[in-house]
């Protein structure tokens, strides 16, 4: 009697550069993270510049807002550039993005807490 289908049979190796989905999708999911963060952070920096009724100096609303955007902008394309490193070291081997990206994302919303406070310092 023959062995049935995965009865005794060995198992077909994956293809070379095979990824178990899981992995991919993790990756998929971490890169829609990175963006909603900076669509949050854009989504801030409008809603200061076109909703802030509280900031009288409408050049510190300006820059912030700015300075808001812009950092969205940049957490989409870090973001980005991480997914695809990722992805590569999933095929191909090698070290995962490491936690410098984080650090910045970390100390972006340091120095952008410390700068909302200040404005609302200075406009007491």
């Amino acid at each position: 009697m023959g062995a049935g289908p995965g009865e005794g049979a060995t198992p077909t190796p994956a293809p070379p550069g095979a990824i178990d989905a899981r992995f991919t999708l993790a990756a998929e999911r971490t890169l829609l993270a990175w963006v909603r963060t900076a669509l949050g952070f854009m989504a801030a920096g409008m809603a200061i510049v076109y909703l802030a009724p509280d900031i009288d100096n409408p050049v510190l609303e300006l820059i912030l807002g700015l300075i808001l955007v812009a950092l969205g902008c940049s957490l989409a394309v870090i973001g980005a550039w991480r997914w695809r490193r990722t992805m590569r070291v999933l095929q191909r081997g090698g070290q995962m993005p490491g936690p410098a990206q984080i650090l910045f994302v970390v100390t972006a919303i340091v120095v952008v807490a410390i700068l909302i406070a200040v404005v609302v310092v200075i406009q007491t």
